[in-house]
């Protein structure tokens, strides 16, 4: 062969080994531009994130069910989806901290049955994607609890532990102190160590501490707090003496606004309540169906006594009567005259504290992407305490959205669907698992098909 001819043949075959690497170079780049850096893109929402002092519009990236980015803007092209949040508040998911949710034993009369609540139902709707139940199962029957709901809820159900060990059943067990045993709570407790996030002792009609008394000596094994129902109101245990002598610093005192127990006196926030929040100690709201006046309420508030956690003490009993959920508490206190900022605090990052959660209520990067979009109404409101007494409010907070995990759990007007007219005439699907959790059936060829 001619040197020539041999020469035009390597000049080809370096040709086509040069378009060969620019092809693959220019589909690898086309590959990497079909890619995105984050799942879910929140944008030009009013972003409130007590932890980190953030209360500004803010753009939130998610990516793998964590948040990846809090910033003025991100570019939307970086996103596989984006929702534009203008006009609406971003904060952490909502963490109720006292609600009753061991449904589905059939036991009659017993928050560890009939009176308890399945708590899908109740949370995502409001914002809410944890809660904890205040102790409906004690260690004889938490791992019941444990297999009928918490293993089956989508909600986060953390659970704080009765102190007694047949759990929150009736009189017949809650006032049996044999049946209060510190040990195996404690062991119990330890067992699930982050899932059970506290003992509780509830509705002893005794004039005796020995309930308070062996949770905090389970707390104190276990390292978790105590929440305390103060139970009946006797002369021989004052309130005074529970919070100055009794419980620790980081023990939460429930239903801090019934009125029951004396939490004002002559129209004063009990001195006691005063030197227990010296000592550490928290005070949770548990509106419940019978914790929460305004006649003790508004006197407190203008006299500066805040609540650290606000919750809903939701149950069968609660839920349609002047508690009507998560929200309507927290609009409560907007018309007492907290700020939202206020107000979200006590909702968030404040119970994940108090839980010892402190991955949760924020939206610090790589923090899991539990994010509640909330709007802010204006207009004549009214709201109602347990013995009906009403007060008007200006303010009422709506949820529109609610993610759990970075995954969209609850749309209520279809804020990250695509408009109707924009699809096809044979559209099905119109979510992506990256980031839709609320259509989990995806149709196929082939019939529907469970992601």
């Amino acid at each position: 062969m001619p040197l020539q001819n041999c020469a035009v043949k390597i000049v080809g075959g370096e040709a086509i080994m040069r378009l060969v690497r620019i092809s693959s170079l220019l589909f690898l780049s086309l590959c990497l531009a079909g890619q995105t850096r984050y799942d879910l893109l929140l944008q030009s929402g009013h972003v409130i994130d007590p932890k980190n002092g953030i209360s500004a519009v803010r753009d939130v990236a998610i990516k793998d069910g964590v948040v990846a980015s809090v910033a003025q803007r991100i570019n939307p092209a970086d996103a596989r989806k984006v929702v534009n949040l203008g006009g609406l508040y971003v904060t952490p998911g909502l963490l109720d901290i006292h609600v009753h949710v061991f449904a589905g034993t059939g036991e009659r009369d017993s928050y560890a049955g009939d009176n308890s609540v399945y708590p899908d139902g109740f949370t995502f709707r409001v914002g809410v994607t944890t809660v904890a139940d205040a102790g409906c199962a004690g260690w004889r029957n938490f791992e019941d609890f444990k297999d009928k709901v918490i293993d089956r809820s989508r909600t986060r159900v953390l659970a704080f532990l009765n102190i007694v060990g047949a759990g929150m059943r009736g009189p017949k067990f809650e006032n049996n102190l044999e049946d209060m045993q510190s040990t195996p709570a404690a062991e119990m407790a330890k067992k699930y160590k982050g899932l059970i996030v506290g003992i509780k002792t509830a509705h002893y009609a005794g004039k005796d501490r020995t309930p308070v008394e062996r949770a905090v000596a389970a707390g104190t094994a276990a390292d978790i707090p105590v929440m305390v129902d103060f139970g009946a109101d006797h002369p021989e245990r004052p309130i005074s003496e529970l919070l100055g002598k009794k419980l620790r610093a980081g023990d939460i005192y429930t239903h801090c606004y019934s009125g029951v127990r004396h939490e004002l006196v002559d129209g004063r926030v009990n001195p006691g309540m005063i030197e227990g929040r010296r000592r550490g100690v928290l005070f949770d709201v548990g509106h419940g169906g019978g914790s929460f006046a305004w006649r003790i309420a508004v006197p407190a508030i203008q006299q500066k006594f805040l609540p650290d956690s606000i919750s809903t003490d939701l149950h069968i009993a609660s839920m349609n009567a002047g508690m009507k959920d998560m929200l309507n508490v927290m609009d409560k206190f907007l018309a007492m005259g907290l700020t939202l900022d206020d107000v979200i605090l006590r909702s968030t990052w404040n119970p994940a504290r108090a839980i010892k959660h402190e991955e949760l209520g924020n939206l610090s990067v790589g923090a899991p992407a539990d994010v509640t979009v909330l709007r802010l109404e204006n207009g004549d409101f009214g709201f109602t305490d347990v013995y009906g007494a009403r007060m008007k409010g200006r303010q009422k907070l709506t949820c529109e959205l609610t993610l759990r995990d970075g995954r969209v759990v609850y749309d209520l007007n279809g804020i990250t669907r695509p408009d109707l007219t924009t699809l096809p005439p044979n559209y099905t699907q119109t979510g992506d698992p990256a980031w839709d959790a609320v259509s989990p059936v995806r149709r196929t060829p082939e019939g529907p098909k469970k992601q």
